[in-house]
């Protein structure tokens, strides 16, 4: 112990910034420690504890918290058998939404070498539609919105009115009310000044080695969750477009680019593309365009459980990349026996987290402007151009703008 001098990840949860344990057994890191890893995994405030913009109080608690387990690394790896200047960063969803905020940060910026991020989130807020929804919060719990009115609240009660808040979310809050979350990382100005896709591109904060990787699906998760797979609507669909395709001529791009969609087909490509899609790819140009070098994915093998109805959906990575396909959520996507090609692409997803965070290079060419290669995960996977080009033109000069008041 304290001289092996091994590889570190340190892995941060997902959960949409307001739910999420280090603890849960997909997270289960005994693949990836036997491959030769030392794997810390973090727990850090969500929801409202988290995230809330509170008069007297560090905005972006969740982030600092993130920042602290870093420091904790550098400071105690050795001691269990980790390089501390071989760090590398892992999360998926809310985790690596976390991630690309913390590559803005000065102070984290030292604690990690590497990162590894799946389904980056474009989810940020501006001040003004964090305070709104803040005082909205403390008026139901009948509060002032400050720390010291908020800090009386029983946690309990405050995490279940910010989950019934997000329930029915109003629409003065714009994009940020049609995503059924009501907090999420804050451009406060102090903790978080600026997007990671600007800071990066703009040359304000430096490149590094980046891995990278969406699902084909991410949005029929969701679909199936709310009971409304097979129901959108042409106006729900308009409504979608509207919302979060990019401004002025989004809209029409999308239907111009996929002629034979269905409206529930439109409605599932821009709320994956606006919310998962596009954040992974823009991230990686910008790392890119920083110096950096970004190694990119998209996982197109199809959940094979009921019926195969959830597609490459959002999180089916995870129990891949940690080999925890016999968890409650492994088999939840895969089945109770998954087959010889779900396997396969679980070791091939892993060996490509262990050579990353070990040598900077998952096993496949960098994405670059000229060829755009990327590695597709599927039943026979290979290395193509990115695959989804008609989503990529349409968000060629657009990267995802923080949620405000409509």
């Amino acid at each position: 112990m304290g001289t092996a001098g091994l590889p570190v990840l340190v892995w941060i949860h997902g959960g949409a910034y307001i739910a999420g344990a280090s603890s849960d057994p997909m997270y289960d890191p005994a693949a990836l420690t036997g491959a030769g890893l030392v794997v810390v995994s973090i727990n850090y405030r969500v929801a409202a504890e988290g995230f809330a913009l509170v008069e007297g109080a560090p905005a972006n608690r969740g982030l600092l918290d993130q920042i602290a387990a870093l420091e904790w690394v550098q400071r105690n790896i050795a001691a269990f058998g980790g390089d501390p200047d071989q760090v590398t960063v892992a999360g998926q969803s809310a985790g690596a939404g976390s991630i690309a905020a913390l590559l803005t940060m000065k102070r984290a910026r030292g604690l990690f070498r590497r990162a590894i991020v799946h389904s980056v989130p474009g989810s940020l807020c501006t001040r003004a539609l964090a305070e709104d929804v803040t005082a909205t919060l403390a008026g139901r719990v009948g509060a002032a919105p400050d720390a010291g009115a908020l800090s009386g609240i029983d946690p309990s009660r405050l995490a279940g009115e910010l989950t019934a808040l997000g329930a029915d979310l109003p629409k003065r809050w714009g994009r940020l009310s049609k995503i059924g979350v009501a907090v999420c990382p804050v451009l406060d100005g102090v903790v978080l000044t600026e997007t990671p896709w600007r800071a990066l591109a703009d040359g304000r904060t430096d490149g590094i080695e980046l891995l990278v990787g969406h699902t084909r699906d991410e949005f029929r998760l969701f679909s199936v969750m709310m009971g409304r797979l097979g129901t959108f609507t042409e106006d729900e669909a308009r409504t979608a477009l509207d919302l979060f395709a990019p401004a002025p001529d989004g809209a029409d791009a999308y239907r111009a680019a996929y002629p034979q969609a269905t409206p529930e087909e439109l409605l599932e490509l821009v709320y994956s593309d606006a919310l998962f899609r596009m954040p992974s790819l823009r991230l990686a140009q910008a790392n890119h365009a920083a110096g950096g070098t970004s190694f990119l994915f998209e996982l197109r093998l199809a959940a094979p459980a009921s019926g195969g109805v959830l597609g490459a959906c959002h999180s089916l990575d995870v129990p891949l990349a940690f080999g925890t396909l016999d968890s409650l959520a492994g088999r939840h996507l895969f089945g109770d026996r998954p087959t010889p090609e779900v396997s396969a692409v679980s070791r091939e997803l892993q060996r490509a987290w262990v050579r990353f965070a070990t040598a900077g290079d998952p096993g496949w060419p960098a994405h670059g402007p000229e060829e755009q290669l990327t590695r597709v995960l599927d039943i026979e996977s290979k290395t193509l151009p990115y695959p989804e080009e008609a989503s990529r033109r349409i968000w060629e000069r657009h990267d995802p703008a923080p949620f405000d008041l409509a």
